[in-house]
């Protein structure tokens, strides 16, 4: 009777404490290969909620071929502050107009950016099973970060509608300054020190949210980029703008070939042999000159 009032009263003490917060557990997203356990069949199978989440994030996987999608680590996201970063992402989409857009063809809605919070440890498996993925590349990316990661899924390939939302993103959400050693150490004896009022039930005050949020990587057309990678490829032109420049290379020699052709024709033509025939005449004359003995 003893025991069973003492686990009780234990469980309920546990249960009064509403100013300690419960531990959560963190998963990073892992690509190597599931271990094999005792009893557990492999190739694994998911059921109900985990099914539906593995088709949901291979669908994204499938979406990259058409455009990038950026994996970000996130912490401290309220649900108002991530519906205002999802805005901000939009509105940085929509400040990129398409190259080839002009006002004779009638305006249509252009598919826009989706960011969708993931469950890691799904994620990994969708990732892993991902055909063309390089793992290694991947879990180089991935690292041990540990955390809430959402996925960035854009509909096309624009490097200039990508360095938008990634300056969209650094003013939206700046990087926090690292902390000094003393916000530290106040923080641990903050932490550590005894209650104003014993034997009270502490007061519960609302926490404020400090959001982080970082760039993990990218996968870009079946390729894996670190972040200097990405922002490296944000700086290119737009695919017209390259075409452009490649049809120039390309035409380049051609016209350059037909000018001379163009200049050398006619009266010009017969200019340009006489020169060539005096320039070899004064280069014999000038051999035979320096060639000849003296008397």
């Amino acid at each position: 009777m003893l025991a069973v009032c003492t686990g009780r009263c234990s469980s309920w003490l546990a249960a009064s404490k509403p100013g300690i917060p419960s531990t959560s557990r963190g998963y990073a997203i892992s690509v190597k290969a599931a271990k094999h356990l005792p009893g557990k069949k492999l190739p694994r199978v998911f059921k109900d909620k985990k099914a539906f989440q593995y088709s949901w994030y291979t669908k994204i996987l499938n979406g990259g071929a058409a455009g990038p999608l950026l994996f970000l680590h996130h912490t401290q996201f309220s649900a108002t502050r991530l519906i205002k970063l999802r805005r901000d992402i939009v509105l940085a989409a929509n400040r990129t107009t398409p190259s080839l857009a002009s006002a004779a063809i009638p305006a249509t809605p252009q598919p826009q950016p989706t960011l969708t919070v993931i469950r890691t440890s799904i994620f990994g498996a969708a990732l892993r099973d991902f055909p063309g993925v390089n793992l290694d590349a991947a879990d180089e990316m991935i690292g041990e970060t540990s955390g809430n990661f959402a996925v960035l899924a854009l509909p096309s390939f624009d490097p200039p509608q990508l360095n938008a939302i990634l300056r969209s993103l650094e003013r939206g959400v700046p990087p926090r300054p690292p902390k000094t050693a003393e916000e530290i150490k106040k923080e641990e004896e903050e932490k550590n020190a005894d209650p104003a009022t014993p034997g009270r039930r502490m007061k519960r005050m609302r926490q404020v949210l400090h959001p982080e949020l970082k760039l993990v990587g990218a996968l870009i057309e079946g390729r894996v980029f670190l972040p200097e990678g990405v922002k490296d490829v944000s700086k290119l032109p737009t695919l017209d703008t390259l075409r452009a420049q490649i049809v120039g290379l390309l035409s380049a020699p051609g016209a350059q070939l037909a000018g001379v052709l163009s200049q050398a024709s006619g009266g010009t033509l017969a200019r340009t042999l006489e020169g060539l025939k005096k320039g070899l005449e004064e280069d014999a004359s000038s051999t035979s000159t320096d060639g000849a003995s003296p008397p």
